[in-house]
């Protein structure tokens, strides 16, 4: 499903264009199937602008060309997952802990196409999966505390393989949120959080998103699927 709704983002990519580079799986899936097309010369003159260090690595590894964010003055396309996309094409991002950079490079898209398999699709953000928090070092238990004021339970990500909490590439710590019976107002969440001392962005996507390209398996055949927004 991965592969196949990847290399259906990529068919969008043309000759020229600067390219929004997105984090996890499925667009590191994506970023193969562009640097393969590169090497085989079907694309020619793309400049890549990654959200996360993970792709800054992919790219280069695949000579794919890079700027940075501030080194661009447009993104022609961005192509990204989600963690979780409700039918208004509201999204979660952040599983990965890099949705700063990444929200940062879909706004700044002429489109933003969001690419994902199946089992990320949802009636109602935030029941099956917690909404990341990108919070300073020093303010984590104070936003933890007005998080919980505005109803949300909050608790600091910790690393896996290394000791202590995860750190982004940003050098601050994620707060993983549960809000009971999920989120009913994306936008009016995503401002409200924005705006605690301390915050410097969280996971939710409001009325960003173009296009949603669904990866689904049909009679035992991978397909792609354009969602239809509700």
């Amino acid at each position: 499903m991965k592969q196949a709704v990847a290399a259906a983002a990529t068919e969008q990519i043309q000759s020229g264009m600067v390219v929004g580079l997105g984090s996890g799986s499925t667009a590191a899936l994506m970023i193969q199937a562009l640097g393969a097309k590169l090497k085989r010369g079907e694309l020619t003159e793309i400049v890549g602008v990654t959200t996360s260090f993970q792709g800054e690595v992919l790219a280069a590894e695949l000579g794919i060309p890079l700027q940075s964010l501030n080194a661009v003055d447009r993104i022609d396309l961005a192509i990204d997952g989600a963690d979780e996309v409700d039918p208004s094409f509201q999204l979660i991002k952040g599983g990965g802990a890099c949705h700063v950079q990444e929200k940062l490079v879909a706004v700044r898209a002429d489109r933003f196409v969001v690419v994902v398999d199946s089992t990320k699709l949802v009636d109602t953000l935030n029941l099956g999966f917690l909404l990341p928090v990108e919070v300073l070092p020093g303010a984590w238990r104070q936003v933890k505390a007005q998080l919980s004021e505005m109803g949300g339970e909050a608790e600091l990500r910790m690393a896996v393989k290394k000791a202590g909490p995860v750190v982004t590439d940003q050098g601050n710590l994620v707060l993983d949120v549960k809000f009971e019976g999920g989120i009913s107002d994306p936008a009016g969440l995503e401002q409200g959080i924005n705006n605690l001392p301390g915050v410097l962005e969280n996971g939710l996507f409001v009325n960003i998103t173009d296009q949603v390209l669904v990866g689904e398996i049909s009679d035992g055949v991978a397909g792609v699927r354009d969602l239809v927004r509700r």
